[in-house]
């Protein structure tokens, strides 16, 4: 799944997509890069992100989706408003990918059942203003299994069919950076729910601290794509359904390398 943010202020490449030409032109690339997914947002949801108007929402992403969709791209729709998960899926979005799980809007179960469209449902405790206050668990794998489960149990309830969901850990959303570590080393947890998994570490801040003295500043965002391969071979092995990531052609370099390497065994 190939990143597309619509956004100005995105943690490691806002601005740069902003304009429709150049999401469309950037989706364009991804997907002769590789992706099989683009994931297009018009939200940041970096720590501290303040929300845009569902009015500039729909300005920057249903042009965009509604164009590479014509094109015959899978789009992913990233946004936590039914609103805008309809708009977009009545532009030719395919998948709904909302980080909070349809916590933040009550009408997005609704909106996801109706079109039995896949819909990705990551574990949320708040918004990005203060998500990471709520970084507090007695076993973070537990933790978040159990909440991913009950959160299942609920939009199953809410008419959405287990089959259309995916499950994301929610890898730097409420969580330090040894809570993910322990997520990672133990995937399998998230698995044994019995739905899809979606990674998405791609340049997280956690990623950046690695070789960083303590204290020290996380290195930018754009030198953590190795790091980010190497969790994307992790999350393979470990028999996730697909990894979220910005920058496409390292990730899939080491995906082929790991089923090489499997191959010849």
């Amino acid at each position: 799944m190939g990143v597309v943010n619509v956004t100005p202020d995105s943690f490691s490449d806002g601005g740069e997509w902003f304009e429709p030409e150049a999401a469309v032109a950037h989706g364009r690339e991804l997907l002769l890069q590789g992706a099989d997914i683009l994931d297009v947002g018009g939200e940041s949801t970096r720590p501290g992100a303040e929300r845009p108007t569902v009015q500039e929402e729909l300005r920057r992403v249903v042009p965009v989706v509604g164009a590479l969709a014509a094109e015959g791209a899978v789009v992913s729709i990233d946004t936590m408003r039914a609103h805008v998960a309809q708009a977009a899926l009545d532009a030719g979005a395919a998948v709904v990918n909302d980080v909070s799980g349809g916590l933040a809007d009550p009408d997005m179960a609704s909106v996801v059942a109706a079109a039995r469209a896949p819909f990705v449902v990551m574990h949320w405790r708040g918004h990005s203003a203060d998500m990471q206050q709520r970084a507090t668990y007695d076993d973070v794998v537990s933790d978040v299994a159990r909440e991913l489960r009950q959160r299942l149990h609920e939009l199953v309830d809410a008419g959405v069919a287990p089959e259309q969901v995916v499950l994301d850990p929610g890898f730097g959303f409420a969580k330090l950076a040894e809570h993910n570590w322990r997520l990672l080393a133990h995937l399998d947890r998230i698995m044994a729910l019995g739905r899809p998994v979606l990674v998405g570490t791609s340049r997280k801040t956690f990623l950046g601290r690695l070789g960083v003295a303590d204290g020290g500043m996380p290195r930018d965002p754009l030198e953590r794509d190795v790091a980010t391969a190497a969790t994307s071979v992790h999350a393979a092995r470990a028999g996730a359904w697909g990894v979220r990531v910005h920058h496409v052609p390292s990730t899939l370099d080491a995906l082929r390398v790991d089923q090489a390497i499997r191959a010849a065994r």
